[in-house]
């Protein structure tokens, strides 16, 4: 198979689906076409802003669509008059109709960062620091239920420090799965590959993050706190009150079986070390 000549469209919205694409362009799969979330307000200003995988096209000069749904038969028309050979998802975060899943001729592939059947849902990489002592990557083929569908390929992702914090074990992910789909590719455009059907009696599920879910007690075990402050490190961001002050934790460690918070961020100022802020209080 030559890698230049698949013809394939990419669906993905975050920064997962970025660290795959950089991945896959640098083994020779390039999408012909992108397909991701309209533009969002963000920010306190809540500023229209594009996906971070629009940025992505923009800047590499490749064709991009934002359906607001892909139930649509406009959709369903724009994707099935390009003839693409192959689907390729990652963190796109809207569901994808059986109809267009099976416009390819080789179908609709995805990379889901955990060890399916465990893990199906919105949060795999935390919910996996949170909860695991490992986790890994599974290609599957997609069809209309959430992580469903069967297995082409899984690689389990070995940590020496667990609990990781969320960024790196998800750019640990991204490039493990790249580099698995781009192996499994080829035998699987040929029929080479198997598919080997998950054994949903054994399938765990993780919930969308709300903002509230990085709120820290530390009156819990050091581990489920570090695992908290870990997960949560990119978003919505792990905390605790101090009176009525919100103290954000970026950094921490367990020392002789206790919590050390390393860096903070106070309300209203600039990121310090935990014990210069405990100084600043003494003041």
């Amino acid at each position: 198979m030559q890698k230049n000549n698949l013809k394939f469209a990419y669906f993905g919205t975050s920064n997962f689906s970025v660290l795959i694409l950089d991945e896959l362009k640098s083994k020779g799969f390039v999408p012909s076409l992108i397909v991701t979330t309209e533009d969002k307000p963000k920010g306190r200003k809540l500023i229209m802003s594009p996906s971070e995988v629009k940025i992505w096209a923009e800047k590499e000069g490749i064709d991009f669509i934002q359906p607001k749904s892909l139930k649509t038969d406009e959709a369903y028309l724009k994707l099935s008059t390009l003839n693409f050979e192959l689907f390729i998802v990652a963190s796109y975060g809207k569901i994808i109709p059986q109809n267009i899943l099976d416009l390819p001729m080789y179908k609709t592939l995805n990379v889901h960062p955990s060890l399916l059947p465990k893990l199906r849902g919105a949060s795999p990489i935390q919910s996996a620091i949170l909860g695991e002592t490992e986790t890994g990557v599974t290609i599957m083929r997609l069809d209309a239920e959430m992580d469903h569908g069967p297995i082409i390929a899984q690689q389990k992702i070995t940590i020496v420090d667990w609990p990781p914090y969320a960024e790196n074990l998800e750019e640990i992910s991204a490039q493990t799965g790249a580099e698995l789909l781009a192996n499994v590719l080829p035998g699987w455009i040929e029929g080479k590959v198997i598919e080997k059907e998950q054994n949903h009696s054994q399938a765990t599920y993780c919930k969308k993050i709300q903002k509230s879910d990085g709120e820290l007690n530390l009156n819990d075990s050091p581990d489920v706190n570090l695992r908290k402050i870990r997960a949560h490190h990119v978003w919505p961001g792990a905390f605790f009150m101090d009176g009525n002050k919100r103290i954000i934790v970026k950094g921490a460690h367990i020392e002789n079986n206790e919590l050390v918070l390393d860096r903070v961020i106070p309300e209203g100022k600039k990121e310090m070390g935990y014990k210069d802020y405990l100084n600043g209080k003494k003041s």
